[in-house]
């Protein structure tokens, strides 16, 4: 199915960089999941209130400057369980991709570059090596296990994607 950003999901997204804009409109158009953009730029003072709430970690957010955006998957309304947000995400993996953007997903913070992320790279004796393409549930689940590994709690954001550099 062919989904479109709504009026309100285009107003939104009008407030971010370009790159980000093209990035989220290729989404849309490739996506297994329907979504609406919930949040482009922010005030220093809703960041504040979200910093406060535990919404969000940092007043440093890529929000403030225009470089990051919170998605929504949307199926008869605004629906939160992660399995539709890895959907969402394998879709800006590939737009982001497509339109050579470096882009940070916040369900796998630790990957920089998620369009550029493949996975791993598996190395046997000999030099022999095997690539293999990783979906978004893989990167959430390599993020959470290097969080774990750090005896540290992982923050996963979903709905945010931003961009790098």
């Amino acid at each position: 199915m062919e989904y479109k950003l709504g009026k309100r999901s285009v107003k939104k997204l009008g407030t971010v960089d370009e790159r980000l804009q093209r990035v989220v409109r290729g989404a849309i158009n490739i996506t297994d999941q329907d979504f609406s953009v919930i949040c482009g730029i922010r005030t220093k003072a809703e960041q504040r209130k979200l910093v406060a709430s535990g919404a969000s970690q940092t007043m440093k957010s890529k929000h403030l400057d225009g470089l990051a955006v919170d998605l929504m998957a949307y199926s008869g309304g605004g629906r939160w369980e992660l399995n539709l947000y890895d959907e969402i995400a394998d879709a800006m993996k590939a737009s982001a991709k497509s339109e050579g953007v470096q882009l940070r997903w916040g369900a796998a913070w630790t990957i920089k570059d998620f369009a550029a992320w493949s996975g791993a790279t598996l190395k046997f004796k000999n030099n022999w090596t095997v690539e293999y393409s990783a979906s978004a549930e893989d990167a959430m689940n390599s993020y959470v296990d290097t969080r774990r590994d750090q005896g540290r709690r992982p923050f996963i954001d979903a709905p945010h994607f931003e961009l790098v550099g």
